[in-house]
This record gives C-alpha cells, structure tokens and sequence, in this order.
C-alpha cells in the first residue's frame, strides 16, 4: 500500500470491459512528510476521494480484486481516504 495525494481526474469515453462505471483519479504517491515521490498513478476510486485529498492505494492483484470482473485491467485502487496520520 502507497500513500498518495489526488491530484485530478480521468474522463473516458471508452473503457475495457471491467471498467464500466468506474472513476479514474490521478494520484501522486507521496512520503510520510508528504513530499512527492514516484511516478504519477491512475487509481480505480470506488469510496469518493477528491482533488488534494490524501488517499491509501495499493496495486496489482489486490486492486485487480476489488473489480466483479475476473480479468479486470485495473492495476491500482483507492482503497481509504486519510483523515490524519502520525510519524514518530
């Protein structure tokens, strides 16, 4: 799992079976000061997150899971919006 911040969105008119009905967000993984890190990643968003929340992903199997589809394209997920965290 990555902590990431949602930094846009995704409008397709068009999607692979699987993703029917499914929200796309872009998100910038980020460290525990919050500092960008990585690459950008496009996240499969079923609870509601929004621009500048942080958010919890995680990828592969674990969000290809959460899809009703077998063989779903689906590569990372949203899968919590974080409310506050703490680093000792």
């Amino acid at each position: 799992m990555l902590l990431g911040k949602v930094i846009g969105s995704v409008w397709t008119t068009q999607k692979e079976k699987g993703m029917e009905h499914v929200k796309l967000l872009i998100v910038q993984p980020v460290n525990s000061l919050k500092e960008s890190v990585g690459n950008i990643v496009i996240a499969m968003d079923r609870i509601g997150a929004g621009v500048g929340e942080t958010v919890i992903i995680t990828q592969g199997l674990p969000a290809q899971k959460l899809t009703n589809e077998k063989n779903s394209p689906i590569d990372a997920a949203i899968i919590g919006i974080v409310d506050s965290f703490e680093v000792k």
